[in-house]
């Protein structure tokens, strides 16, 4: 062979080779590109590792079981702690705290109103200022009227009882029951004796009620104050509160406290129309019927009606003994059959078609509440405590249906699947 021939199988053997390796970089940097369009697995591959154990040293002896029964146990102690310190701190802020509540209550019933003034233009001072002295004129007028009718039906109340305690006398002696006259002086020393007794607690009583007036003048003038300033700066003041909280959790509380001030709104409306239908129908019964203090008793239905279940009931008690001793036993049994039925168009019609399913408690929790609140604060925690369990109700509803969304920044990890 040639020298020219050897250069050219040289050549040709220099130009295969540039070509296969022209080829195989091309297709390593296919295999790159694929590589890097493909999803990026951030889990290692499933291997048969061993399970690294949660459990401590201590915890390997311990049942699962009962484990988990400890978990619960401490968690809810701490729960149950700062319940007991809530209570705690609000008893001892009594005086503040009723009349923030009262407050709210007032303001819930008047806020409709506020809110139509100020989509006529009213400027929001002007139109909280006007319907709350609208309101209050309301309220003193009533009561003003009540007094009047109370104080002027007061001789004839009197007679009618003592003759209604002398026709209980007869009745003791008579009936079944056939009791003597020494009996019945052994009665009333009794309560004479019980009277002695407790002189100096019902005296000391009586100081009280002179130092509660105090109390009931200054939460009076807060409940005004805190009503004028919820109707007009309520949402600024919803604002400034959810500032305080943490920024994930702002929106879903803020929402969370507007649809509970909804059901405030709706309670309070339906409760107020309620009341109203209570009072009229028996304040119809008590007009039908000619008993004295038609007009008061009506007053004390309406107010009553305000505290579910109990209130209704005590209130009619009232009525029913006011006939008894004005108008006699048949009255009586009419009046509380005439009361009977207004409660149960109550119960089985009006709350359920006025309050709906916003405000929706079941009857075991109301009763719960009003005991809570007697013990607590008296008739004012009576009245507060149901409106209270139906605010909490819808925000914690709220919070617990609520569904955290992720921020538009966040990444989202896919575990690999095992």
């Amino acid at each position: 062979m040639g020298r020219l021939e050897q250069v050219g199988v040289k050549v040709r053997r220099a130009y295969v080779a540039g070509r296969e390796s022209v080829r195989a970089a091309r297709a390593q940097a296919k295999a790159t590109e694929v590589v890097a369009k493909a999803p990026v697995d951030l889990d290692p591959p499933a291997r048969p590792a061993t399970p690294v154990s949660t459990t401590s040293r201590d915890d390997a002896d311990v049942p699962r079981g009962l484990r988990i029964v400890a978990a619960w146990s401490w968690r809810m102690l701490v729960i149950s702690a700062i319940a007991v310190l809530i209570i705690i701190v609000v008893a001892r802020l009594k005086l503040v705290v009723v009349p923030l509540a009262i407050a709210l209550l007032l303001s819930a019933l008047l806020a409709p109103a506020v809110e139509w003034l100020r989509g006529a233009r009213v400027p929001p001072s002007l139109a909280t200022g006007l319907v709350l002295v609208a309101g209050l004129a309301a309220v003193v007028g009533t009561l003003t009227a009540v007094i009047r009718e109370f104080v002027a039906n007061v001789p004839e109340l009197s007679r009618n009882a003592s003759e209604g305690v002398r026709t209980i006398q007869n009745w003791l002696k008579e009936g079944p029951l056939h009791m003597s006259d020494s009996q019945l002086d052994g009665v009333l020393s009794s309560m004479e004796k019980w009277v002695d007794d407790n002189r100096e607690s019902l005296t000391s009583g009586a100081v009280d009620t002179a130092t509660a007036t105090i109390d009931v003048l200054t939460g009076l003038f807060l409940v005004l104050f805190a009503t004028f300033f919820f109707l007009r700066d309520g949402g600024r003041i919803w604002q400034w509160v959810t500032r305080i909280l943490p920024g994930r959790a702002r929106e879903q509380v803020a929402t969370a406290g507007e649809q509970s001030w909804l059901t405030l709104v709706a309670y309070v409306r339906a409760t107020v129309l309620v009341a109203f239908i209570d009072a009229l129908g028996i304040g119809l019964a008590l007009v039908i019927l000619r008993v004295p203090l038609a007009f008061p008793l009506a007053a004390l239905v309406f107010l009553a009606a305000f505290i579910p279940i109990v209130g209704a009931t005590l209130s009619g008690a009232v009525a029913v003994l006011v006939a008894l001793v004005t108008r006699g036993p048949l009255i009586a049994l009419i009046l509380l059959a005439a009361v009977i039925a207004v409660q149960q168009l109550e119960g089985h019609v009006l709350q359920p078609l006025i309050m709906g399913r916003a405000v929706a408690i079941h009857p075991l929790a109301v009763i719960v509440a009003i005991a809570s609140g007697v013990v607590l604060a008296g008739i004012i925690g009576a009245l507060v405590s149901v409106p209270l369990v139906a605010v909490l109700n819808t925000g914690i509803r709220h919070l617990v249906s609520a569904r955290a969304v992720p921020p538009p920044d966040a990444v989202v990890v896919k575990a690999h699947p095992t």
